[in-house]
Parts: structure tokens; sequence; C-alpha cells
């Protein structure tokens, strides 16, 4: 079974998954919110997934950030669409900063390195490559 990490935005949701041991997390896709649904349903059909892993919007004193009210939505559906499925919520803080300097640092030609989707599935990336960090 795989784990799944989500970098939610309003404009873009950033994808990642482990292999099926669980052991790497790789970048996926990004994918606009309007059609994230009809996504997970359709890779869920195809894949095993035991975990979500979605990034926490915090500030820096640990408080909830300004779009912190969208997670909690996308969270909560996210539950209820799909409650055999765990759900965990982890700090994100830095993690699109780490994203964009690990961009930089790619060696990526600058056309590739500024499309905007790359820092949203390097983020959830880092997000999830945190989590599994953590479990270690």
């Amino acid at each position: 079974m795989r784990i799944m990490a989500f970098d939610y935005g309003t404009k873009r949701i950033g994808i990642a998954v482990t292999d099926p041991m669980q052991i790497i997390a790789t970048a996926l896709t990004t994918v606009h919110p309007l059609e994230f649904w009809d996504f997970l349903s359709t890779y869920l059909a195809k894949e095993q997934v035991s975990t979500f892993v979605i990034g926490k919007p915090l500030q820096l004193d640990g408080t909830a950030s300004e779009s912190a009210h969208h997670v909690v939505g996308f969270v909560r559906k996210l539950r209820q669409i799909y409650p055999k499925i765990a759900v965990v919520e982890i700090d994100e803080r830095f993690t699109s900063k780490m994203a964009s300097q690990t961009i930089a640092q790619s060696g990526l030609k600058k056309r590739k390195r500024q499309e905007k989707g790359l820092v949203d599935t390097v983020s959830a990336t880092i997000i999830l490559q945190t989590y599994l960090a953590s479990n270690a």
C-alpha cells in the first residue's frame, strides 16, 4: 500500500506518493482543485493507499495561517469520502521555500524551474518525506 501526500492550494494541489513498500517519496502531479476528486477516485481505483498526509499551513508562531481554513474543509471531505484511509496532518512550514531551493539547485533549465506546479509537487514530496522520516 502507498502513502499519498498533498500540498493543498486554492489554485493547485501538489501530489506525491510512496512506492508500495512506503520507502521512497516521489512527486506525482499537480491537479486543479476542481479536478482533484475525480483524479483521486481514478487513482484509488488502480492503487491501494493506506494513508493521506496533508500539509497543515502554520505561521512561524505555530498558529493557523490564513489559508488553514481551506485545508480544514479539504481534510473534512477526505475523511468523509474515504473513511477507511487514515488522514494525517503535518506542519508544512518552509516546504515551499525548501521546494524552491531544491528546484533552483536541481540543474533544471530555467523554463522548467519556472513552472508553477513544480513547486507544489516538490512541496508535496517534502511533506511526504518529512512524514516518512518521522515514522522511521
